[in-house]
C-alpha cells in the first residue's frame, strides 16, 4: 500500500489541503514505531458509538434482551464485555457459536427497531463535551472523519439524532466498506486514503479494545476514551491506547 507524501494541513470541515506548513515529515506506512515517532497530526479519526454518541448501554441493553430471548443469557455488562467495538456481523457469529445455532433471518432488522426506539424515548445523548472538542480540532485546522463499526445507515440515525452528522457530512466510513472490521486496520486504512492522509499522520479516538488494536495496527496514534463506567482501562492501556477520561481533554492531548 503506497501513500504519497506531502506537507500541509487541512481544512477540518472540509479535510481539503489548504496550504504548506514547512513542517518535514518522513516515514512509511509499514513503520511499526511512525505512531510513536512522530508528533503530528493532520486527521484525527473518531468512533461512533461510545466516542461521540453515548448509545452503547442503550444498545447493548437491547441486545441482551434479544440474545435471551434466543436462549443466551447474557447481561448487558456481558454483551458490553464480549462484544463491543467489533463489527455486527462479527457480534452475531460470536453469539451463534455460543448458542450453537443460527438466529433467526429477522433477529438483526427486529433487534434494531426495538434499539432505534430505544434511542428515541432516552434520548440518545452526544458523548458529554465531544461536539466542542469536535469543533475545536477543525478549528485548530485539523481534518476530521468518522470510522466505525456500525453501519451507514444507523450512524445517519445516531449522529443525525444527536445534532453531529453534519459535523462530519461526506467523511463518514464504515466497517461494510472493507473486507475485514476491527481488530483489524482495514477501515482505519481506508479512511486515511479517502481522506489523503498517511497513517503515521492520524490520530484515533476509540472506547474499545478492538479499536485501539486496530488503530495501532493501521500505525496510528491511538487515543482511549475511558470516561463511561464501563471501560475496559487496562484492556485499552494494554492495547496500546493513551488513556484520558474527559472529552475537554482531547484537543489538547491531540495538539501536544
Amino acid at each position: 500500500m503506497m501513500f504519497i507524501h506531502f506537507d500541509g494541513h487541512f481544512d477540518g470541515s472540509s479535510g481539503r489541503r489548504v496550504q504548506a506548513s514547512g513542517i518535514a515529515k518522513t516515514g512509511s506506512a509499514n513503520c511499526a514505531n511512525c505512531a510513536n515517532s512522530l508528533e503530528v497530526t493532520l486527521l484525527v479519526i473518531f468512533d461512533c458509538d461510545g466516542v461521540l454518541v453515548d448509545s452503547e448501554p442503550l444498545a447493548n441493553a437491547s441486545f441482551s434482551r434479544a440474545l435471551k430471548a434466543q436462549g443466551l443469557d447474557w447481561s448487558a455488562e456481558e454483551t458490553i464485555r464480549r462484544l463491543m467495538g467489533l463489527s455486527l456481523k462479527s457480534a452475531l457469529e460470536i453469539c451463534e457459536a455460543e448458542i450453537g445455532r443460527k438466529l433467526p433471518d429477522d433477529f438483526l432488522e427486529k433487534m434494531q427497531a426495538v434499539t432505534y426506539q430505544s434511542f428515541r424515548d432516552a434520548p440518545l445523548l452526544p458523548v458529554a463535551g465531544v461536539k466542542e472538542a469536535v469543533l475545536a480540532l477543525q478549528a485548530a485546522g485539523l481534518a476530521t472523519c468518522v470510522a466505525s463499526s456500525g453501519s451507514p445507515e444507523k450512524m445517519r440515525f445516531t449522529l443525525g439524532l444527536t445534532g453531529l452528522w453534519d459535523l462530519f457530512d461526506g467523511r463518514i466510513f464504515s466497517a461494510s466498506q472493507v473486507p475485514r472490521g476491527k481488530p483489524f486496520p482495514d477501515l482505519f486504512l481506508h479512511a486515511a486514503i479517502a481522506m489523503d492522509v498517511q497513517p503515521f499522520e492520524c490520530t484515533v479516538v476509540e472506547d474499545a479494545v478492538p479499536g485501539v488494536q486496530a488503530a495501532r495496527a493501521a500505525g496510528m496514534r491511538a487515543l482511549a476514551y475511558a470516561g463511561a463506567p464501563h471501560a475496559h482501562r487496562e484492556a485499552l492501556q494494554a492495547a496500546g491506547g493513551r488513556l484520558f477520561d474527559d472529552m475537554k481533554q482531547l484537543p489538547g492531548l491531540v495538539l501536544s
